[in-house]
């Protein structure tokens, strides 16, 4: 796998830990500022991932995505579609 196909999948690990803590952060808050930083964290993951997905189908139409056996794979961590 390409070096920026790799940094494709760590950007949807970020994205879920981004979406993770927004969501525990927003669930434990106790004032409405915190819930003003966990909506923009929770809004800025799901522009990255939509901008990732995005980038994800243009490697893939070029051919460069594959899985570990050389296979094209078209999964992501499409948990937010």
């Amino acid at each position: 796998m390409k070096p920026c196909d790799k940094n494709i999948k760590e950007t949807f690990k970020l994205v879920d830990l981004m979406i993770d803590l927004a969501n525990r952060g927003d669930a434990e808050r106790e004032d409405v500022g915190c819930g003003i930083i966990y909506g923009i964290l929770r809004d800025s993951a799901f522009k990255i991932k939509k901008l990732a997905d995005q980038e994800k189908e243009a490697h893939i139409r070029k051919g460069w995505w594959a899985d570990k056996s050389g296979r094209q794979d078209r999964s992501s961590t499409d948990n937010y579609k």
